[in-house]
């Protein structure tokens, strides 16, 4: 693995570039260096501390047909890093069919910890969002993952009238790639396709725990789902998947407020590992 401590992180002047930088200083966490280019911006509310929390946000409140939006973190060794968004991620309709794209790449350090989180990606009718994340973590890193979007404006009457969704999450470890999840929706009839596929449910997540300095949290939760029972027609659904050292949770919901509460219920562990909780204002 590369590690991007070999060098101050690639800056870049285009729209929609960012990087974050969390290095040891003194004993604790601290942002030594932090980037945006707008519409992107990059918010570090505790920039120094037993952990550095830091928010995506951008200045049009969203993506419009055809925004790029690129993020570099380097987590280094011994830190750790909560990383979210300021709201949800809404996407805009488009109807010159021009897709929204997010990267991501993250380093994680040799004993360090990365707990990205943001909220929930929000696509309007008409809109087309494709993401791509990679994650670098050293031998003994430890990541903790929330990827999940609702079906749209929920309260307009708005369900599943997005054109097409796709998300991509790789995961390295010690330079060998140990998970990799891949979602993509779309109807191929149209929307009433795909309304018609995700019936009741709203809202879906996929949450990955990841790193040998989780992987207890993690053999926790796959004994958990995997003593629950299945109940028909149920309005809640959640399964477990073992990867190497480590789990893949996959959840649907009939709302984002209910998937929320469960994903915080589920990822307890990581408040002490931050020394605080993400989760006590938000559902």
């Amino acid at each position: 693995m590369v590690s991007l401590a070999q060098a101050n992180l690639p800056r870049s002047n285009s729209a929609g570039h960012a990087g974050l930088r969390v290095s040891l200083v003194a004993g604790e966490s601290a942002v030594t260096e932090c980037w945006a280019a707008s519409p992107l911006k990059l918010l570090a509310p505790r920039s120094r501390g037993p952990s550095v929390w830091a928010y995506v946000s951008s200045f049009g409140g969203g993506l419009v047909a055809g925004d790029e939006t690129k993020l570099t973190l380097d987590v280094e060794a011994g830190t750790t890093c909560f990383l979210s968004t300021q709201a949800s991620t809404k996407v805009y309709r488009n109807p010159r069919l021009l897709p929204c794209q997010h990267k991501l790449r993250a380093e994680v350090g040799k004993g360090a910890l990365l707990v990205l989180a943001p909220d929930p990606v929000q696509c309007f009718a008409q809109a087309i969002y494709e993401q791509k994340q990679e994650f670098h973590l050293a031998d003994d890193a430890g990541l903790v993952l929330v990827d999940w979007l609702c079906s749209g404006r929920a309260a307009r009457g708005e369900r599943w009238e997005f054109t097409r969704y796709q998300s991509r999450n790789e995961v390295f470890q010690a330079g060998k790639r140990v998970m990799l999840d891949a979602l993509r929706l779309a109807g191929e009839e149209g929307t009433e396709d795909l309304l018609r596929q995700m019936g009741r449910f709203h809202c879906l997540a996929t949450v990955a725990v990841v790193g040998p300095k989780l992987q207890g949290f993690a053999q926790k939760l796959l004994a958990e789902v995997a003593e629950e029972p299945v109940t028909k027609r149920n309005d809640f659904v959640i399964s477990a998947s073992p990867v190497a050292d480590g789990v893949l949770l996959r959840l649907a919901g009939i709302s984002t407020e209910q998937v929320g509460r469960e994903i915080a219920r589920r990822l307890e562990f990581v408040s002490p590992l931050l020394q605080d909780d993400p989760w006590a204002r938000k559902w």
